[in-house]
């Protein structure tokens, strides 16, 4: 039996990844902090658990991790999707802002990972994906504490790659770039639509599927040497130079 726990999985990638798992015969533990909306989502799926859990507290890490040790063997997969995004200039950012960032997106997945390590050493053939962003790759404006905590994860995932390849658990992540989210729309101006359609070589978002995609491509045996990997899955964001848009103005399109 396989099986998979993703973090964030209420909605959006998360929700994405936990269903297409579950088509292809896993079975998922389904973990949001948000418990209204998790059991909405994971109402109707077989082989889902719902595990209303906030990783941000290590106590609920610990009950989680016992909860879950207690009715499964092993782990297959671990998915660090969980998140939160507090946008603002530095001179805004307050430690008490910046540390809520950090719990969520950066210990959070240290301690995932510390904590389940024995199931996933259970399994075999496992590995961890962590979702960083293409804000760790490219800083980007008042992304001061969610573009760093994303970097930072970002190099968390190599060294955790390097230490758990030891004991053959690999250890890869996905960071993705514009996602067309509801989130996303709700925010998202038709002018902050336009200079992100304009950066990306690909000339749209990515979908919630696409990153679904690249989560379970890593998570399974296609990808069994493929360790302490940051995928980008942006539609050529993460390539594309400062004034890239205004050179491609003349270029023929599809």
């Amino acid at each position: 039996m396989k099986t998979a726990l993703i973090t964030g999985a209420a909605r959006g990638i998360g929700l994405a990844t936990a269903k297409t798992l579950l088509d292809r015969g896993w079975h998922v533990a389904m973990v949001d902090y948000d418990g209204e909306e998790l059991v909405r989502a994971s109402e109707g799926l077989e082989n889902a658990r719902a595990c209303i859990t906030d990783v941000s507290k290590p106590d609920e890490i610990d009950a989680l991790h016992d909860k879950l040790q207690a009715e499964w063997p092993a782990l297959t997969a671990l998915v660090n999707n969980a998140g939160i995004a507090r946008f603002g200039p530095m001179a805004d950012m307050d430690h008490a802002l910046w540390r809520e960032v950090m719990a969520t997106n950066l210990d959070a997945p240290f301690l995932m990972v510390q904590k389940f390590r024995p199931m996933l050493e259970a399994a075999t053939g496992a590995s961890v994906v962590n979702i960083t962003s293409i804000s760790g790759l490219r800083a980007s404006t008042l992304r001061v504490a969610y573009g760093t905590s994303k970097a930072a994860l970002e190099h968390l995932t190599k060294q955790q790659a390097v230490e758990l390849g030891e004991v053959g658990i690999r250890v890869n992540a996905v960071a993705p770039g514009p996602v067309r989210t509801k989130l996303a729309m709700a925010v998202h101006t038709q002018d902050i639509i336009d200079a992100y359609h304009a950066a990306i070589p690909l000339n749209r978002y990515g979908s919630e599927q696409e990153l679904a995609n690249a989560i379970c491509f890593l998570v399974s045996e296609d990808a069994s040497y493929i360790t302490g990997q940051i995928l980008a899955v942006d539609g050529g964001f993460e390539s594309t130079g400062i004034g890239l848009p205004a050179l491609r103005k003349d270029l023929p399109q599809s």
